[in-house]
């Protein structure tokens, strides 16, 4: 089946496709009408949004900055962003306080993470009645579904089961997903980059014979030899422009396809009953590998919706590739002992890290007149600033990118002390295209996010 480019227009939703592979294309030249090139062009890509969250909350004096304005300090955890520091806003005094007990008890993590996108007080429950909000996330991928493959994609770099107790009486639905899609049904991150792949390059639309789905799954090469001969058909009908960026972009699928290959091939043979294992065993490799998995969803426009968690809520994880061998949740009890609170330090920067590496990506990848980064808003946080206390008010949060012009980046904004989260997620809805009045404990948008001022 071969691709045909009519007119010199190429369709946003064109597939390179062969046995068992459909590749979406990355937005190139050729997908603009004549028309539109030949008028003064203005962004034309669409905004995507992601959320980034991380657990067991943040060494708060060594992340927040100590000046406002465009002339913040980066403390020692921001530091990884430093070449992005006028790409972001580090934004001070947003709280989730319906994450606080209010009469529950014991339970900060589990609501920690499931307020953290809904700002709703979940049910405590360790049941099947559990309940809580529709997260910012599902309202964006109901609006925005309509117009890529996948209304959102959710990832984790820690899979935990949705149903028992995990956190003093609170389902471990709570804990493990930040992302629902209704106020009873959360979405369960994946967390096996191998099933990620076959979901964004598996050819499921296609709808295979048996003999086809078969020589699909026996097969040890890579993905881009099913398509090949779309792929040279279609590179003979692009502009030198286009075929750089077309090339740039399969050299990024190779790289992904060849690291979960890698890391299959460190597992035990399944017998080829289930996918095998791909995950890496090295947390930076793992989280990297994920957010390249991202990259690629969005540049293909196959989803503009994203959530990530680099971690579940009460994690208990050892960081022992940066010599951290005690649990982060144990750690984040710190009770003022120097010693954790330097482990913690050096957890919450290896993070950071780690979503440098997505930004540094997201910004060095075309995307029709600018970058990725510049037609994306991602939050990266926690619903917990302090793990010591279980503080749920002067949240950490970071906001990458410029949402298509929306946002002007590169300042410390402090808002005043308590301000509901959910009132930047009443922004971020807007920028995507679906204005909402209001979402959880929401008392308004935010200001200065689009502002020097």
């Amino acid at each position: 089946m071969t691709t045909i480019v009519t007119k010199k227009h190429l369709n946003r939703r064109t597939f390179l496709r062969g046995v068992g592979a459909g590749l979406a294309l990355p937005f190139l030249d050729a997908m603009v009408p004549a028309v539109a090139q030949a008028a003064p062009q203005k962004t034309i890509a669409p905004t995507r949004i992601g959320f980034v969250y991380v657990p067991n909350g943040i060494i708060m004096p060594d992340w927040t900055p100590t000046a406002e304005g465009k002339d913040f300090d980066l403390p020692e955890i921001l530091k990884p962003i430093a070449d992005h520091r006028d790409e972001v806003i580090v934004a001070s005094g947003l709280a989730q306080l319906n994450a606080r007990a209010l009469g529950d008890g014991g339970g900060d993590h589990a609501r920690a993470s499931s307020v953290f996108l809904t700002g709703v007080h979940p049910n405590k429950t360790a049941g099947a009645d559990i309940r809580s909000g529709v997260s910012v996330d599902q309202i964006a991928a109901q609006h925005l579904g309509k117009n890529s493959r996948f209304p959102s994609l959710e990832l984790t770099v820690e899979s935990g089961k949705l149903a028992g107790s995990c956190d003093s009486g609170y389902s471990c639905a709570y804990s493990n997903s930040i992302s629902w899609r209704t106020e009873t049904t959360p979405n369960q991150p994946e967390g096996n980059p191998r099933a990620v792949f076959e979901r964004l390059f598996g050819g499921e639309e296609l709808k295979l014979s048996e003999r086809e789905q078969a020589r699909r799954r026996e097969y040890r090469g890579s993905i881009l030899d099913f398509v090949m001969d779309d792929t040279k058909a279609l590179q003979r009908k692009l502009g030198p422009t286009d075929r750089r960026k077309l090339e740039e972009y399969l050299y990024g699928i190779r790289l992904v396809e060849k690291q979960i290959s890698w890391n299959e091939g460190q597992s035990a043979d399944s017998g080829g009953l289930e996918v095998p294992e791909s995950k890496p065993k090295d947390y930076a490799e793992y989280a990297r590998l994920m957010f390249d998995l991202q990259l690629l969803a969005y540049q293909t426009d196959q989803t503009r919706v994203a959530t990530f968690m680099m971690g579940l809520e009460g994690s208990g994880r050892a960081y022992r590739e940066v010599g951290v061998k005690g649990g982060h949740h144990q750690l984040s009890h710190h009770l003022g002992d120097e010693a954790k609170i330097a482990d913690l330090r050096t957890i919450n920067h290896y993070h950071m890290e780690q979503f440098a590496y997505f930004l540094d990506r997201m910004k060095n990848t075309e995307d029709g007149d600018g970058s990725l980064l510049d037609h994306s808003l991602i939050v990266y946080g926690s619903g917990i600033s302090d793990g010591n206390s279980h503080s749920h008010s002067d949240l950490p949060v970071l906001i990458a990118g410029r949402a298509s012009g929306n946002v002007t980046p590169g300042r410390h904004i402090r808002y005043e002390k308590n301000t509901p989260m959910a009132n930047l997620f009443l922004n971020t809805l807007e920028y995507v295209g679906c204005p909402t009045e209001n979402l959880g404990d929401s008392d308004g948008k935010l200001n200065y996010l689009s502002s020097l001022a």
